[in-house]
């Protein structure tokens, strides 16, 4: 019979992994990412896994986030070396989240054996290194959507659109389990329908059993009219305080749904005021595998604001400012007002946001505006829930900043969108909800009870289901 043991992102939104178990395939890995916010912190010196990672035969991706990807160099490291199945864009995308993920992981690993040197304690050993990372995009088997694949002979996968960023997929794995035919969907993360780049999720019918995130179970989006407006009106206060406004965003997905949002703005006048700074790197580099499938996304909202040769970062947005190198960032710091900063990451657990933090956080005249989910634990996190002090770079820094959210830009499918998928299928598929903190779970697993009469298994961490 079947297993599925959840490893990551039950009841908790980051470090996706769930193994599946079957005679059919032997084990097969859904997602391998990296934990954020408060578990991450403790991650750093103790095994990475509760599993064996030379046991599992493959690895199907659902997107490049590193919450769902961030862990396969140390899968690898450990003895792994199976097909790693994914879209086409997804693996266009993996070399640039995990290379920067390397970078981030030695950068932190060097300052913690640092201060265990200080007090004499012995060296933490990296749990991967630069030539895994290599390793894992030798094991990618990219796939376009909507065409079935066998990856054995008792079972076959299919990847379809899940609307959440470039290359993001609903995962739809077939198999022959002890002579019954099963049909396994996993949604990855699905997608917000009210947006501008991206596609609506994909709508299934049938499946035996159905893993479906729950990030937002609990409530509900702005629509995109009502969130275009607050951001219009964000930004006129802020400059009205002669300040600068910062923005955590994502490198993959938010950051490319800003541009257009402020593609719309631009067009109708309103950004007359403001200097736009891309300061990411990766954004800039992720952005540029964006341009090149402009013509698969969402056609409307790229045909409205993409005209001839324009792509989203090549003559979109005529104020735009792309800062690669430190110093233009460092730059940055010289402006009083009028920059409008982008900048990674997006929960705010390092990256260049934190350096504009530094700078401008203690200054009321400064706005940070919050486009995306922040976890538990993040500095993001501790911010919109209103801290007054926090730690940045050692110093203890007051916030006078104002903050504000924009919920309606989130990536993620709300509560009435998560359940109108889930509704579609007609097979009475046993339903299993992870990706989600456990209010946001519970909430939702609670209205699909009393409202939709669907029973809805909410798994810890570490628990193992049948079907």
């Amino acid at each position: 019979m079947a297993t599925i043991t959840f490893h990551g992102a039950a009841q908790e939104v980051t470090g996706s992994c769930h193994l599946v178990r079957s005679d059919a395939f032997g084990e097969l890995l859904l997602d391998c990412g990296l934990h954020q916010g408060i578990r991450a912190k403790h991650l750093i010196s103790r095994d990475q896994f509760e599993f064996t990672p030379s046991t599992v035969d493959m690895v199907v991706l659902s997107h490049a986030h590193l919450d769902h990807s961030g862990r396969l160099p140390s899968l690898v490291h450990d003895g792994f070396d199976g097909p790693i199945y994914c879209t086409q864009a997804t693996a266009q995308l993996l070399p640039i989240m995990l290379f920067d993920a390397w970078s981030l992981y030695e950068s932190d690993l060097r300052r913690e054996n640092r201060k265990r040197a200080r007090k004499g304690k012995p060296e933490i050993v990296a749990q991967y290194a630069k030539e895994d990372v290599l390793n894992v995009l030798e094991l990618l088997k990219p796939l376009p959507y909507k065409k079935t694949t066998s990856i054995t002979h008792d079972a076959s996968v299919c990847f379809y659109d899940a609307g959440h960023i470039l290359g993001s997929a609903i995962i739809e794995l077939k198999f022959n389990d002890e002579g019954v035919q099963k049909t396994l969907v996993f949604s990855g993360d699905l997608g917000n329908k009210d947006t501008l780049l991206m596609n609506d999720p994909t709508l299934l019918e049938h499946a035996d059993i159905v893993l479906m995130e729950g990030t937002y179970g609990d409530r509900e989006h702005k629509s995109l009219g009502d969130t275009q407006t607050q951001f219009k009106e964000i930004l006129k206060d802020a400059f009205a305080k002669g300040g600068n406004v910062m923005i955590p965003a994502f490198a993959v997905g938010r950051t490319q749904e800003l541009l257009m949002y402020l593609g719309k703005l631009q067009q109708a006048g309103e950004l007359d005021n403001w200097q736009i700074f891309l300061d990411s790197p990766m954004a800039i580099e992720v952005t540029s595998v964006y341009d090149q499938w402009l013509p698969i996304l969402d056609c409307e909202g790229v045909k409205t604001l993409c005209t001839g040769e324009q792509t989203l970062l090549k003559d979109f947005l005529s104020k735009l400012h792309l800062m690669v190198a430190a110093e233009d960032s460092m730059a940055i710091n010289k402006i009083s007002k009028g920059a409008l900063i982008i900048a990674g990451s997006g929960m705010c657990t390092g990256g260049r946001i934190t350096h504009h933090f530094k700078h401008r956080i203690w200054d009321s005249r400064n706005t940070i505006i919050f486009v995306g989910y922040q976890a538990n634990g993040t500095l993001g996190r501790i911010l919109v829930e209103g801290a007054g002090h926090v730690k940045l770079f050692g110093d203890d820094i007051i916030v006078k900043a104002n903050i504000e959210t924009l919920g309606g830009f989130s990536a993620h499918a709300g509560q009435r969108a998560l359940i109108d998928w889930l509704t579609h299928f007609k097979s009475n598929p046993k339903v299993v909800l992870v990706h989600g903190e456990f209010d946001a779970l519970q909430t939702l697993a609670s209205r699909l009870d009393h409202v939709h009469n669907i029973h809805a298994d909410v798994p810890v961490l570490g628990e193992a289901i049948s079907f």
